[in-house]
């Protein structure tokens, strides 16, 4: 499904110190990280290598359809806010760009790393994002995620959190900040709210069909009642 990104000023605070970024934002500033770990060769990036980037079809979610257009407009307001960096190398004919999220959160690269993985595919497991993560950091174990992942959800403000574990899960799930507070819907309470929408509508047939034998067999006793009246009115 493809996301609408919309011309938004550049990324602001909240209350709280928590920056607000759009979905665009996010997936540019990611695919930035993601390309610098992965074709270092190619990097910084150009607007045409960015703009496949971000519509990759693999390792994204969602998957987008932005034009260079989309993409040139949100470099500027991260530009602006200096997560963004253009660079223009010596003989080369257009500008290519860099991300800035190292300086501007203190990240060593296993905790962004973590945080690219999270960025490119939201809400994930300790586990999934160790197996999305081997190009970017190869982590030896669990635990050294979770550790990751702490250091993200105690930076201030948090750039990433844990959610409640839901009922019959094992694993806590973690979710990036950078767009505001996360309130998913698990899949457990997904599939609980339509087991229930389902129990109620086979509720409803049930009663709907007890109503209809009553209806029938109101009538055939109406019927017979008659049949009677008539068989007795023979013997008067």
């Amino acid at each position: 499904m493809n996301d609408e990104v919309t011309n938004s000023p550049s990324p602001e605070s909240q209350d709280n110190g928590q920056l607000m970024f759009d979905a665009g934002e996010i997936r540019v500033l990611a695919v930035l990280a993601e390309k610098e770990a992965l074709t270092p060769d190619a990097y910084p990036m150009s607007i045409n290598a960015l703009t496949n980037g971000c519509n990759q079809l693999t390792s994204r979610d969602p998957v987008m359809a932005l034009t260079e257009e989309d993409v040139q407009g949100i470099l500027q307001r991260l530009i602006e806010s200096k997560f963004v960096a253009e660079v223009n190398q010596a003989g080369a004919r257009v500008t290519k760009y860099q991300h800035r999220l190292r300086m501007k959160w203190s990240l060593e690269q296993d905790k962004l790393a973590v945080l690219t993985v999270l960025m490119l595919r939201g809400i994930q497991t300790a586990g999934e994002i160790r197996t999305r993560s081997g190009r970017l950091h190869e982590f030896a174990a669990i635990a050294d995620v979770e550790a990751a992942l702490q250091f993200l959800i105690d930076k201030y403000p948090p750039l990433v959190a844990r959610l409640s574990r839901t009922p019959g899960t094992k694993e806590a799930r973690y979710a990036p900040l950078l767009s505001g507070e996360v309130f998913p819907e698990s899949s457990e309470t997904a599939s609980s709210s339509a087991s229930s929408m389902a129990n109620n509508v086979s509720r409803q047939d049930r009663v709907a069909q007890l109503e209809a034998e009553v209806a029938a067999l109101r009538q055939e006793v109406a019927a017979l009642s008659a049949q009677f009246q008539q068989f007795k009115q023979q013997f008067e």
